[in-house]
């Protein structure tokens, strides 16, 4: 049974908790390179803001206006497709099933 102590000190940490992501959100730097990576070894590096699109085995990384993102890829229950385009330092996506790795640096 929670004391009205707890209660307090609960919706503090939620507070503190939202308070640090949207921080987070709003003072994150946009990335400029985007790396790709199939099997751990690099076979893309270039401009974020060069519009292209990286054909691989079982994927196909889209590159353009900033974001990059999962066009298509051939696993069966395609998260990194679905995952958001990134374009923010340190995001990435991942296709585990065709060990494809894209990072904004």
């Amino acid at each position: 049974m929670l004391k009205k102590g707890d209660g307090i000190i609960l919706l503090a940490v939620v507070i503190l908790a939202v308070i640090g992501f949207a921080l987070i959100k709003v003072f994150s730097a946009n990335g400029n390179t985007v790396t790709v990576k199939e099997d751990n070894k690099i076979v893309y590096k270039g401009s974020l803001y060069e519009n292209t699109q990286i054909k691989l085995e079982g994927n196909t990384v889209d590159i353009s206006d900033g974001y990059a993102k999962m066009l298509n890829a051939d696993c069966k229950n395609q998260i990194c497709v679905k995952h958001k385009q990134i374009s923010k330092n340190g995001e990435s996506i991942i296709c585990l099933p065709n060990r494809v790795i894209v990072q904004i640096n």
